[in-house]
């Protein structure tokens, strides 16, 4: 198979990759607004969908993250990208399959570090940009959860006086804007990874080159088809981890939905700003935690919580041997 064949099988194993994303990451723009009643369903994941688009729209920082910073351009192929691909994909599958909440950005970077160390070890991979990815990672959700806590508690003080039918009306108002800001911060970070990954695949191609300050501009062409399937895949929706993230976590009302809702996309937003790719999965679920460890600690379902963070610690390790095998099998048949 000539390696321009290839190039075509990573551009669609990306878009397919972010459809994927957007319909497994759907409850991260929808469940709240749908649990608690403010839209129905099928009106929210359509809405959400839009949005993603236009949040996918407006940068490409995170991009260039994932594009540039993780594997050593000498070591990058499309054999490895591939192997990336499909090993983010299957772990996306098994557990959208499952409802539970993991995270496709940690899913992809599995990916790309298996693949990467399978093809040529630990050497492959800039520790650097790992680090400050992992980092990341791993910082977001606590920050998400200390400021989910936080505006519930400023949010229920300056209702306190309130009386509770104008509380709930006001605010299932209010989680229109919140869950609308939510879905622009999914596409914000969450399309540009497979923006990061197709723009990978070009440069090792050699049909990118690199810009007057000595980077890589992510095409036009890859932005919008990249966005495009976020929205089609969010609109597509996942009910499954939906009724997770809405329902079984914590009893949610629109004033818990607002402002998890309003502190995950502050927290997402910022880290798009920065890019830095982060969890949106892992952002807003500990927003929800944090929203309901501001009432009592036994508000929040920590069983199901134990077996989300299980997901969230699997997923990597998980998804990299599964992006290794990957790369083995598809390095007998097209080559390194």
């Amino acid at each position: 198979m000539s390696i321009f064949a290839i190039v075509v099988l990573v551009v669609i194993a990306a878009v397919v990759f972010d459809y994927i994303n957007g319909f497994h990451d759907a409850a991260n723009a929808v469940a709240t607004v749908v649990s608690t009643g403010v839209l129905p369903m099928r009106t929210a994941v359509i809405v959400a969908g839009v949005l993603n688009v236009g949040g996918a729209l407006m940068g490409t920082a995170v991009a260039k993250t994932i594009g540039a910073d993780l594997i050593d351009g000498a070591q990058v192929t499309q054999t490895l990208v591939l192997a990336a691909l499909i090993g983010a994909i299957a772990w996306n599958l098994i557990t959208w399959y499952f409802g539970i909440p993991s995270s496709s950005s940690h899913a992809l970077i599995g990916g790309l570090v298996g693949a990467g160390i399978a093809k040529a070890g630990v050497s492959a991979i800039k520790s650097e940009g790992l680090i400050k990815v992992v980092k990341a990672l791993v910082l977001s959700p606590i920050i998400g959860f200390i400021f989910g806590f936080a505006v519930m508690i400023l949010v229920l003080w300056i209702v306190r006086r309130g009386r509770v039918s104008v509380i709930n009306r006001t605010f299932r108002r209010l989680q229109l804007l919140s869950a609308g800001f939510m879905a622009v911060s999914h596409g914000s970070n969450d399309a540009q990874k497979s923006m990061g990954v197709i723009t990978m695949a070009l440069v090792a191609y050699g049909s990118l080159a690199k810009n007057s300050t000595g980077k890589f501009d992510v095409p036009l062409w890859v932005v919008l088809t990249c966005a495009a399937a976020m929205g089609l895949g969010t609109a597509a929706g996942g009910v499954r981890i939906i009724k997770t993230m809405g329902a079984k976590i914590i009893d949610l009302k629109p004033i818990h939905g607002f402002c998890a809702e309003t502190s995950a996309a502050a927290t997402i937003l910022g880290a798009s700003f920065l890019g830095v790719p982060v969890s949106t999965t892992h952002v807003i679920s500990s927003c929800i935690m944090g929203v309901g460890s501001s009432q009592r600690v036994s508000a929040v379902r920590w069983g199901v919580t134990a077996k989300i963070v299980w997901a969230w610690v699997l997923t990597i390790p998980l998804s990299g041997l599964v992006a290794a095998g990957a790369y083995l099998a598809a390095a007998t048949v097209f080559g390194g």
